[in-house]
């Protein structure tokens, strides 16, 4: 009974089985329990297992199952002074580390980044993405970063990596000189530039970042709804066009009210002109109104006519009336080659391919070759 007893006080098998997806320590518990000479320590693949003794790192165990001997455990024989070889059990604590990759964490800057553009001139930016971690050298880890604590979680470094990803971040979006529209073709190199920025910082903790994710670089909300309106512009082209679309879809809306406006100014048309004829009717037989009518008003001068430009020699000339170009017509100084312009049209056109085509018909051709 008293063997029994005394067998119970010692640990003689010492491994870790995890389920969970961001513990990067754990401490195995013994319970005030002496670690049995020659207890078996199995480590798992993805796994290490570090001795603390006495507050002093000691040995590292990689995957594989030992026996916890004088044989491998060189740092542990030296700081016990087992110099001729032990047989007792030993006060040790056992911590594994976690060395598998712990994905998709998270960064972000929570301050906009100010930044020089080549077009817009300064800007502020916003940038975010993920990054993978894993521990590569689980002793360093232990000693730099986790100390005595019992379970630490990815949560107890990410704060850290964090803030050496936004420097560098800032730094590398700052400095890259390359213009906010283009650096979304840009993210997988500038990802680079960061990542081997923070490398050398996190291997001073034992850790690796054996990958980064840029994933989002935006602007303002304000400054996207004003790019959003020059994008909008671009894609409508000529305005006067899209503006007289506008104007005929909503004729054929009723619900706009458009065509009931349409239809109340043809009445409005249609009743004047009914007023006129009646006026007519009711003249006298010499054509003399009777004293009672109201005097007719005079008739609204006639439209402006369309002004015309003329292009030659890269020079503009204008503007002229219509009349003024069938006399230039007339004399040669106008061809039906040469290139007019008015309002309204889109560009310069050959004077025949327009409304002065009709001047032409006067013109006689050119005399036949002798």
């Amino acid at each position: 009974m008293v063997f029994d007893f005394l067998k119970g006080e010692f640990i003689d098998v010492i491994s870790w089985l995890d389920d969970s997806h961001d513990t990067m320590v754990w401490r195995f518990e013994r319970r005030g329990q002496a670690i049995k000479y020659g207890a078996k320590l199995t480590v798992r693949e993805g796994q290490a297992a570090v001795f603390v003794h006495e507050g002093q790192l000691a040995d590292v165990f990689g995957p594989g199952l030992y026996m916890l001997e004088t044989n491998n455990m060189p740092i542990m024989t030296t700081l016990q002074h087992w110099d001729h070889g032990f047989q007792s059990p030993f006060q040790s604590e056992v911590y594994f580390v976690d060395t598998t990759r712990f994905t998709d964490q998270k960064w972000g800057t929570r301050n906009p980044i100010m930044a020089r553009d080549p077009e817009f001139g300064p800007v502020r930016i916003r940038a975010f993405g993920s990054y993978v971690m894993r521990v590569t050298e689980p002793g360093l880890f232990m000693t730099e970063i986790v100390g005595t604590n019992g379970e630490f979680t990815t949560d107890g470094v990410s704060n850290q990596i964090r803030n050496m990803i936004v420097q560098a971040a800032s730094q590398a979006l700052a400095g890259s000189g390359i213009p906010v529209l283009d650096m979304a073709a840009n993210t997988q190199d500038l990802g680079k530039v960061i990542a081997g920025a923070i490398a050398p910082k996190v291997a001073e903790y034992g850790l690796s970042i054996p990958e980064f994710y840029i994933e989002n670089i935006s602007l303002p909300e304000e400054v996207e709804k004003a790019l959003d309106k020059r994008t909008s512009m671009g894609v409508v082209g000529d305005l006067q066009k899209y503006m007289q679309f506008n104007a005929a879809e909503a004729m054929g809306n009723p619900a706009s009210g458009a065509g009931s406006a349409m239809a109340t100014g043809a009445g409005m048309a249609m009743g004047m002109g009914m007023a006129q004829n009646l006026g007519a009717q009711n003249a006298g037989p010499w054509g003399t109104m009777p004293a009672a009518a109201a005097p007719q008003a005079p008739p609204p001068p006639p439209p402006a006519g369309v002004q015309w430009h003329l292009a030659e020699n890269g020079a503009t000339r204008g503007p002229f009336s219509e009349s003024e170009l069938a006399a230039m017509a007339l004399s040669g100084a106008l061809t039906r080659a040469s290139l007019v312009w008015s309002a309204g049209m889109e560009g310069w056109k050959p004077a025949a391919e327009t409304a002065l085509s009709r001047i032409f018909l006067q013109v006689p051709p050119p005399p036949p070759a002798p």
